[in-house]
Order: structure tokens, then sequence, then C-alpha cells
């Protein structure tokens, strides 16, 4: 049953991987929470998963002829870059800092996220 439930993780991770959103917004909430994964190990578990899954996402959206190549350069350089001090960063964290951290996170990206789509409306 648990492998079940594994199962269903990735794929919902992976709906939202496939729309851009970023399956790990789902997925590690989900180890931690409900399979008791230590944090740090669900967000390795969500970068593994991410490099065949982004790829898969990244070919259609080619396809679809959705990818503006200067313009994700332009946000690609910078990211590899403070990829590798951030991770360097959260591999000195405990699991428990790493918890907050990602949990404020998604509560400050829902606070603006709702914040901006009420703006829009009025």
């Amino acid at each position: 049953m648990k492998v079940f439930l594994y199962i269903l993780a990735g794929a919902l991770g992976g709906v939202l991987a496939g729309m851009g959103m970023g399956g790990g917004t789902l997925t590690i909430p989900l180890l931690v929470l409900l399979f008791d994964v230590d944090q740090t190990v669900a967000q390795v578990i969500n970068l593994v998963a991410f490099l065949p899954t982004g790829l898969v996402a990244l070919m259609i959206h080619f396809k679809n002829k959705l990818v503006d190549v200067k313009k994700a350069l332009i946000v690609l350089l910078p990211a590899l870059a403070t990829t590798a001090v951030a991770s360097i960063f959260a591999t000195s964290l405990k699991a428990e800092m790493l918890t907050k951290l990602f949990g404020g996170f998604l509560i400050a990206t829902a606070i603006v996220s709702f914040t901006l789509q009420t703006l829009k409306r009025n």
C-alpha cells in the first residue's frame, strides 16, 4: 500500500511539473508530512525526480514553441550560479530548519499569488 502512495505522490507532483509549476511544491510536503521522510531526503528525491520530468516537460514545451530561449538563458545563468551556493548552504542546515524555510516559502508564495490575483481583478 505504501508503494502505491509513493506512486500517487509522484504522479501528483508530475501533474504540477508538467504545467511548469514545480512538482516539488507538492511532492516535498507529501513526502515529509504523509510519509515521514526527512526534509533533506525529500528535497533530494524531488531533485532526482525533477531531472527526467523537467526534461520531458521542456521537450513538449519546445515542440509547442513555448520556449523563449533568450529569456530562458537570462534566467538560467544566474539560477545556476545561485543554485550551487544555495545547495551548499542547504546541506549545512538541519532538516527541521529546511522544513521551516520551505513551509515559509510556500506560505509566502501563496500570499503573493493571492494578492497579485486579487489586485488584477480590481
